[in-house]
């Protein structure tokens, strides 16, 4: 069972029970974890939310006195304040504990986040004190400071790693190397990060990563390239996004920061690029070697050399995409040319990880980057929309023009 690191805590709920009889506390226990079960679903089932670790062990003390028993309830928890609120609620369904009518009231769902602020504050007092008495220094120095201390008390933990505030929370979850990555993306807004904190990849992260949209945030050095290595091999790694060659993500400014996520690639590409930059390197190798005078040809004809299609193909694709202009509607075929199913553009990226053995895919949009990407998961064959970018795909991408 997963145990709730202290630095996790977010709110600690407190109920009051009373019983009209004698119970003790593996019996509350058992009423808290059998009597709350599948109220609010799989997602918020006690045990569940326990292994985890976003619920705390739950401390229970009873006394038993004339024939009666009464005591308090104690549940810390990591889920944000609504869900904490509902767990909270359940607890007042209880009726029965044993052998025992009883009841429990909940007296408080407390904040432990103030008390860090109140510490923050009283910090960010003595900082300015010191400053003050040190000299006269400049105020925007004064700030940093007091936002320094307030990032670094914003980190929290899960089992062991360092992460934002928000990391837990979030349906979208940025993995960096270390610590001090997650300061410098704290102080520009960026909440939703988690740690690695060596060069293994630990199983926090692995099991985080299928649970979670992930994008790897990497160091543009030659440790950060075997880090994400790493990741990629051990973890659910949707997108890839890397710090500029020589840099570490801890020392980008705010535009690097987020130039470099504007700029990342679904990982399936990022292998493939990777992939055909070890081929090219061997095939250039071979050359060499051999001594061919054979002209190489330039990088934009190997990226944009037009796909061969056969006459009857080009007159296909023109057809549908004729049918689609103005629709921002895409159509999804299979290996015999039938229709999977029609979706607005917008949808078809969730649809196509639905969908078993798409081959071709014609829309009423541009093939980009992230199209190419869950195109070549899922093993696309064919992408034709209005027009293209500039990728290096294994997938044969066409635009209207290349159909004329």
């Amino acid at each position: 069972m997963a145990k709730l690191a202290p630095t996790s805590i977010k709110y600690v709920v407190k109920a009051t029970i009373k019983a009209k009889g004698v119970i003790e506390k593996p019996d509350v226990i058992g009423a808290v974890f059998g009597q709350t079960e599948g109220l609010l679903g799989s997602e918020l089932n006690l045990r569940d939310l326990q292994e985890t670790g976003r619920i705390g062990r739950v401390e229970v003390k009873v006394r038993s006195k004339g024939g009666q028993s009464e005591g308090e309830i104690i549940i810390p928890s990591s889920l944000d304040a609504a869900e904490t609120a509902l767990i909270a609620a359940t607890l007042e369904t209880i009726e029965r504990v044993g052998p025992c009518t009883a009841t429990i009231t909940v007296d408080s769902v407390e904040d432990t986040r103030s008390e860090k602020r109140k510490y923050v504050v009283e910090k960010a007092k003595e900082i300015l004190k010191g400053l003050v008495d040190s000299g006269v220094p400049d105020a925007d120095d004064i700030s940093e400071e007091i936002k320094e201390a307030v990032r670094t008390h914003e980190i929290t933990s899960f089992q062991g790693l360092p992460c934002g505030p928000n990391a837990l929370d979030s349906e979208e979850i940025i993995i960096v190397e270390g610590r001090a990555d997650i300061i410098n993306l704290l102080k520009h807004g960026i909440r939703n990060t988690i740690a690695i904190e060596g060069a293994s990849v630990p199983p926090a992260v692995a099991a985080l990563s299928k649970e979670k949209e992930t994008t790897a945030f990497m160091d543009g050095d030659r440790g950060g390239e075997l880090n994400l290595k790493g990741l990629l091999e051990t973890a659910d790694i949707d997108f890839v996004a890397t710090a500029p060659e020589g840099k570490e993500v801890e020392e980008l400014t705010k535009k690097e920061i987020y130039k470099a996520l504007r700029e990342k690639v679904p990982a399936a590409q990022y292998k493939f690029k990777n992939s055909m930059g070890k081929t090219s390197r061997s095939a250039s190798s071979t050359r060499s070697d051999k001594q061919t005078s054979r002209p190489r040809s330039s990088r934009n004809e190997r990226t944009v050399r037009a796909p061969r299609l056969r006459k009857d193909q080009k007159e296909k694709f023109r057809k549908i995409l004729s049918e689609l202009v103005g629709s921002r509607a895409a159509c999804i075929y299979d290996s015999k040319n039938q229709l999977l199913g029609k979706v607005p553009v917008s949808e078809l990226i969730n649809t196509l990880r639905t969908i078993d053995n798409p081959n071709t895919i014609v829309f009423d949009g541009k093939v980009d980057q992230k199209i190419n990407g869950i195109a070549v998961e899922k093993g696309v064959k064919c992408l034709v929309g209005m027009e293209k970018e500039e990728i290096h795909s294994p997938v044969n991408i066409v635009s209207k023009n290349d159909l004329e």
